[in-house]
């Protein structure tokens, strides 16, 4: 590397910079991870190894003291920026954090924390920091531990009797690979990022999603709780077995060991809850304990049996004849069923499932990314090769059956010749009692010295209960404090500095003591190895799926590992899993769906960056090119409206009827226009209340806001720009401009271009009027000025009820009470939510010792806090889409073929569970008064072929008639004050009027025919007037739809953009 040296405008050096020895190419990672490691040098020594060291050179004192001011002013000093440092990527509210985009960029009244997203997942499973573990003490130990179990001396015999040697080590074989494939996969998870505390749980949840993660955390924590029963039994059985018959408290030595296997995971329980160190201390004397079996038991094996009675019961010593004699199977009815490859390995299998044991404690180690792949690794190695040289030993040393009898060995000068008799247990009544196949203790037999046996076999029984009670309250605390089941979270709480939990000890106690009590090893083990291959299918998911997906998150620094090898480990765990018990896997299918199913519909509120994130966007962006490049057929059309809404809380009733139309699977956007330029605080507190006012009603829609222009510039550039490819808007839905006639003239002329920008794009229209308006922003406070991120569209207001000194409010809860006391602030949509159909009574005060009851809703009003009131006529129409209609007609009148939008969304509000029992009626132009039947019959057929279900069609045929003198004068004080109007932009002509006449004639026609027809409707849907461009002037064309719905129910004028919506082909 070459580096310039500066120099001075004298030509004399500032600095001094020497080069850099060039260093052998490394990965990235590894050269961080050397630097990291690298310890910190003087200076001199730096120098001295050709490291680059800037070295001031001599300069003038003068040169100095000018520049003073920056020989001792960090870098900090000189600038507002942040240099990359760890501190400001953590995810924690006391780290430090680098200034904020608004305060580099000089936005004064913005501040870091105003910028920041007030929901971020800053929460750590592990609520206290406590004594951290380093890869032997953390995860090696506890994993040799966890695998070294039960099986280790009490069943690894009666594997090898069963599968003999050859398939017993096929056993181990497909363990090992199972162990080493998800141990590869868990080491890329580990290692993509900090792992807290939690294990499994925490991997799983962070990469797929809480719905994976907290399903596999419990059956995890089950399976590992029921493990440590089952270890427990497991040492009982070796203890009743030392004592010998008769030596037992009980008759009966299954109650023996549920006695002192209660008391035994008692004691565990309580040394796992007295800390993290007692535990250590503990380990560490087990391990030395179990190494030393295994050595007692290699070292007895060479040795060879000392005494006849050990060649009796079956240890005869390593022979060639031994071992090709136990190399084959011999499946035989034990343990109460007839055993086969598949029901042994699933015995085997919980000896190996200890791989997890260093994750389960990821919390509590100090680095786990790189102590959970080394130590899982290596205790997995190491644990395989002392099973298969248990397997050889005991296989090549001992007999499948014995009888015991000295007297059943033939020998020949001090030489067994023959123990044909001894293994055919001729001389036996009742079986043979010894050998690999009939006795459990058979490795105290082989072994130097047998008493150590039994200590090995208590310290890895004990030890592997005691790593299961130890990862089953972290992990129950993990999922409790990020709340995914409530029901865990009083087992969550942590106490003492460590920040132990207790409670979740006591719950542990609980469940392994009732698996405690079948006190049957053999029964406990093949549903703890559904349990277990359930969760390493899921870790081999998570990383194959991660991989695929490979979002840009996606780092792991673990190198070893490849995706089809993950899916491969997936693959072969379910396939095990449905091969040892097709029952146990469906009913394991069953729990995991269950508990992920109640995750899913609680939705909790956490954003971890899963890779399940990750393939939904992918997806959906997949989704969007594939869509585009598809033509559109009218058999797969749907209204995908842009609702001009403001913000939403401002206009309920206009957004409950786009979400009618939408709610099967459409889209739906949310235009929000605001003419004053906000800033990005502001802008993000609007936006943020918007969605969280959608997502409260549960309306599945977007919000897009544009700040800066007027209504009509913004609504153009919403309908340009608004949605992406083939999911745009295609109608337009806005609300009715009720004060038309009093707006000042360019808010009048900006809303009707709003119409023609819409027609020009081929956008169809909607407009919808309800009595009272729509705009309830006052009500809502929508221009009240933001304070804070936390924002929201609730306004300030009280409940009253027009009675004498009776003061009532609205809180979330509907609790209405006379005697409440004022509050400054109420949630609206608690109102809104409130429906007419329900009966609600307030006691206003005593007559004759009774309660007087008083209807609410006549009374009852909104007072918001600029002091606007609403009625309950006013209410009732702000959830008119959103209460359920009982009964009534939905009128629709179809006058011009428009494509079919018109028929199409009442029939779509039709078939609304709320509009469902309103009746479907149609009414339509008759061309020729003389061919009147013939054109119903026509329509009849039209409607028969769209299959538009409707309960009455009438044909109006005298539209052409001269409307009534009131009619017509009603329309003349409407259009009086722009007749006369001096302003040319909002000015109706004579010859407008004489042009149009004919046409004005017929919409007050059509007003008569409405009062006449549908002034009961609960909904009447109407064709919209087209307001054709150049002809005619906006405030005609609001006079015209002024008469078509003064007075009437609640209308919606619709105009499609004569495009087919509708066909009756297949």
């Amino acid at each position: 590397m070459t580096i310039e040296t500066v120099k001075m405008e004298d030509n004399s050096p500032r600095f001094t910079v020497s080069a850099v020895e060039p260093e052998s190419k490394k990965n990235g990672i590894h050269m961080g991870a050397s630097i990291i490691s690298r310890p910190l040098r003087s200076s001199a020594e730096t120098a001295e190894r050709g490291v680059a060291v800037v070295v001031p050179s001599h300069q003038p004192d003068t040169w100095l003291h000018d520049a003073g001011w920056r020989r001792k002013r960090s870098l900090a000093q000189l600038t507002r920026e942040a240099l990359p440092r760890m501190e400001n990527y953590r995810n924690s509210k006391r780290a430090l954090k680098r200034p904020s985009l608004g305060e580099l960029h000089g936005d004064h009244l913005i501040t870091e924390v105003d910028e920041k997203d007030p929901k971020r997942d800053t929460k750590s499973p592990t609520p206290a920091i406590g004594i951290k573990l380093g890869w032997i003490q953390g995860v090696l130990i506890p994993c040799l531990l966890n695998i070294w179990g039960v099986m280790l001396f009490l069943r690894i015999s009666w594997v090898v009797s069963q599968a003999g040697i050859g398939m017993s080590l096929v056993i181990i074989a497909i363990s090992a690979v199972v162990c080493v494939i998800t141990t590869l996969s868990m080491s890329a998870i580990c290692t993509n990022g900090e792992v807290k505390g939690g294990g499994i749980y925490y991997i799983i949840s962070r990469s797929l999603g809480p719905e994976f993660g907290a399903s596999v955390g419990i059956i995890f924590a089950f399976a590992n709780a029921v493990a440590a029963s089952m270890n427990t039994i497991g040492f009982c059985d070796s203890l009743n077995d030392l004592l010998g018959p008769g030596g037992g408290i009980f008759s009966d030595k299954m109650n023996d060991t549920r006695l002192i296997g209660s008391i035994a995971l008692l004691v565990m329980c309580i040394i796992c809850a007295v800390g993290m160190d007692w535990e250590s201390k503990a380990q560490n004397f087990l391990i030395a304990i179990i190494i030393a079996a295994i050595v007692d038991f290699v070292v007895g094996t060479l040795m060879g049996p000392q005494h006849n009675v050990s060649i009796a019961r079956g240890f005869v010593g390593l022979s060639s004849q031994t071992f090709s004699n136990n190399f084959y199977p011999d499946w035989r009815f034990s343990e109460g069923l007839n055993q086969d490859f598949f029901s042994v390995f699933a015995i085997f299998f919980p000896s190996v499932t200890g791989i997890q044991a260093g994750a389960n404690i990821s919390g509590d180690l100090k680095d786990p990314a790189s102590a959970i792949p080394k130590g899982t690794l290596l205790s997995l190695l190491i644990s395989m090769i002392s099973y298969a040289l248990m397997v050889l030993f005991s296989g090549g040393g001992a007999l499948r059956d014995a009888s015991g009898n000295i007297t059943d060995l033939i020998i020949d000068n001090g030489t067994f010749i023959d123990l044909g008799t001894v293994s055919d247990c001729a001389n036996t009544t009742g079986g043979c009692p010894h050998g690999l196949h009939n006795d459990y203790s058979v490795m105290q037999l082989m072994s130097a010295w047998g008493p150590l046996i039994y200590g090995g076999c208590w310290a890895a029984t004990l030890s592997t209960a005691l790593t299961n009670l130890l990862s089953v309250p972290r992990l129950i605390q993990a999922l409790g404090v990020d709340r995914i089941y409530p029901g865990l979270i009083f087992f969550s709480k942590g106490y003492g500095k460590h920040g132990e939990p207790y409670r979740g000890y006591v719950l542990t106690f609980l469940v392994s003591l009732i698996f405690l009590l079948i006190a049957d090893l053999n029964t406990i083990a093949p549903l703890i190895s559904n349990f277990y291959l359930a969760s390493y299918a899921l870790i081999n998911f998570c990383t194959f799926h991660a991989a695929l997906v490979r979002p840009l998150g996606w780092r792991p620094t673990f190198r070893f590992y490849n995706m089809w090898i993950s899916l491969a480990g997936f693959l072969m765990c379910v396939a095990i899993m449905l091969l040892i018990s097709w029952k146990m896997s469906l009913i394991t299918f069953a729990i995991f769906l269950t508990l992920y199913l109640i995750v899913h519909y609680r939705k909790p509120d956490v954003n971890w960056g899963s890779s399940t994130q990750a393939q939904m966007y992918k997806t959906a962006l997949s989704s969007a090119h594939n869509l585009a490049r598809t033509g559109e057929h009218v058999k797969n059309y749907w209204p995908q409206l842009l609702v001009l809404a403001g913000r939403p809380q401002a206009r309920p009733a206009l957004i409950d009827l786009g979400h009618l139309i939408t709610k099967a699977g459409s889209l739906m956007i949310v235009g929000d226009v605001t003419q004053g330029k906000l800033s990005y605080k502001e802008r993000s507190a609007r936006t943020r209340s918007n969605d969280e006012w959608l997502r409260g009603r549960k309306i599945k829609a977007f919000s897009a806001g544009v700040h800066g222009f007027n209504f009509e510039q913004g609504a153009r550039a919403l309908i340009q720009a608004a949605g992406v490819g083939r999911l745009s808007p295609n109608v337009m839905l806005m609300g009715y401009k009720a004060d038309w006639a009093t707006a000042p003239a360019s808010d009048l002329e900006a809303y009707f271009n709003v119409l023609h920008t819409a027609f020009e794009n081929r956008l169809a229209v909607a407009i919808l009027r309800v009595a009272g308006g729509l705009d309830y922003g006052p009500v809502t406070a929508e221009d009240a000025p933001v304070t804070g991120l936390t924002a929201t569209s609730s306004g300030s207001g009280d409940l009253r009820v027009r009675s004498p000194n009776v003061m009532m409010h609205a809180d979330s809860d509907l609790d209405i009470r006379g005697d409440s006391q004022p509050s400054s602030r109420h949630n609206l949509q608690s109102l809104l939510t409130m429906t007419t159909s329900r009966s609600f009574t307030i006691s206003e005060g005593k007559e004759n010792g009774k309660k007087k009851p008083m209807d609410i809703h006549r009374q009852i009003v909104y007072k918001a806090s600029s002091g606007v009131e609403l009625s309950k006529d006013q209410l009732s129409q702000m959830t008119i889409f959103q209460k359920k209609q009982e009964s009534g007609t939905l009128d629709v009148w179809w006058l011009y073929d428009d494509g079919g939008l018109t028929i199409l969304l009442p029939y779509i509000l039709s078939q609304r569970t709320a509009w469902s029992h309103c009746k479907l009626r149609v009414f339509a132009l008759a061309n020729r008064r003389h061919e009147l039947e013939l054109e119903e019959r026509n329509m009849a057929n039209l409607l028969s072929k769209f299959r538009i279900d409707y309960s009455s069609l009438t044909m109006v045929q005298d539209i052409t008639e001269a409307p009534q003198p009131e009619t017509k004068k009603m329309f003349d004080d409407l259009v009086a004050k722009f007749v006369d109007n001096t302003n040319e932009e909002c000015k109706i002509s004579e010859v407008e009027l004489l042009t149009l006449a004919e046409k004005t004639n017929r919409q007050l026609r059509l007003r008569e025919l409405l009062l006449e027809k549908s002034k009961d409707a609960n909904l009447v849907v109407m064709s919209l007037p087209m307001p054709r461009k150049g002809s005619v002037s906006a405030p005609l064309y609001m006079a015209w739809l002024e008469v078509l719905s003064r007075d009437l129910p609640p209308m919606l004028f619709v105009r499609g953009n004569h495009t087919s919506v509708l066909t009756f082909y297949s």
